[in-house]
């Protein structure tokens, strides 16, 4: 269990103290100081390993199959025991030019925070460390950490978005360059960009409803004192929703452009190619007429040859 346990702390008023080794004690000390929570990080764990987490927490086993099996979209779910919340954090290598998700649970409850990570693409060891030096925001309890996750995802996403868009630019100028598509598959690039694109919507569009319902009341285990920050997360994630449509759109105009500049060629090069023949149809009709070396035909120096053919034809 310990291999998947990136970190266990208590906090209190804000600051991490020293507790006990055990989760499942610095769990009972947490609820018995009642002013202090337990966040512990968790990385890709397996059923078994889940298995001593989900009992000691009281974690829904719905969320729970959720955490372990991934491939979730953003979602925040409401249990009488605790708040999950899926995100999707994103990384982008602009050398290979791919977007790669990785998925990020977030279980809440009255005194802890559990956060289950899949894949690299993830932020919570940047996250604590930022947070603990920020103790006017952990005073705000279980909640700050889902606050400082979310914010920590989605300014990412603005990161990302950016270089993509540098890229993108890069690629409109290939597109209409004088020279363009000479031996370059173009139009397989700008739609694996496209997919690139949409692999970014699917992590960063649905989060809206989420974040939406945190910045209001009613949702239970939520300081009220957190909504100012939530809200600020999804007026963010609301720039990087907007800046990835306007990718897209972008992305079906240079693909439209492109393969109108590719008709207009082929149109140029029909016409180029129907002038050589015409040019060229002087000369075969008089290479037809007086390109022939004898005198009379079908038969050598026979006059009458071709009316005698043709008449044995008729024959």
């Amino acid at each position: 269990m310990r291999c998947v346990i990136v970190d266990c702390a208590i906090y209190r008023d804000g600051c991490r103290t020293e507790g006990p080794a055990d989760f499942s004690d610095a769990l009972d000390e947490a609820r018995a100081r009642g002013d202090a929570f337990l966040w512990i990080g968790l990385h890709e764990p397996t059923e078994k390993e889940f298995e001593l987490v989900t009992s000691e927490f009281g974690l829904h086993p719905l969320a729970v199959e959720d955490a372990l099996c991934a491939h979730q979209r953003p979602k925040l779910e409401v249990y009488d025991d605790s708040l999950f919340l899926v995100l999707k954090p994103i990384q982008y290598d602009d050398k290979a030019g791919t977007v790669t998700a990785g998925e990020l649970m977030v279980f809440v409850g009255d005194s802890f925070v559990v956060t289950v990570r899949h894949g690299e693409a993830n932020p919570l060891g940047a996250v604590r460390d930022r947070l603990e030096k920020m103790p006017e925001v952990l005073q705000h309890g279980p909640t700050a950490v889902m606050y400082a996750v979310s914010d920590a995802v989605v300014d990412h996403y603005l990161d990302v978005a950016d270089a993509l868009h540098g890229d993108l630019e890069g690629l409109e100028t290939e597109v209409f360059a004088p020279n363009a598509g000479a031996g370059q598959n173009t139009a397989g690039r700008i739609y694996a960009f496209k997919r690139e694109v949409m692999e970014f919507r699917r992590s960063a569009g649905p989060l809206g409803e989420p974040m939406e319902r945190l910045t209001g009341a009613g949702v239970p285990f939520v300081h009220e004192g957190s909504r100012p920050f939530f809200r600020d997360v999804s007026d963010h994630l609301t720039r990087v929703n907007e800046h990835v449509e306007g990718l897209d759109r972008l992305l079906s105009d240079i693909l439209s452009a492109h393969l109108a500049q590719m008709g207009v060629r082929q149109n140029d090069d029909m016409r180029k190619i129907s002038a050589w023949a015409a040019m060229a149809a002087v000369p075969t009709m008089i290479a037809g007429i007086y390109g022939m070396n004898f005198e009379h035909m079908p038969e050598l120096k026979q006059p009458w040859g071709y009316p005698g053919w043709s008449r044995s034809w008729r024959v």
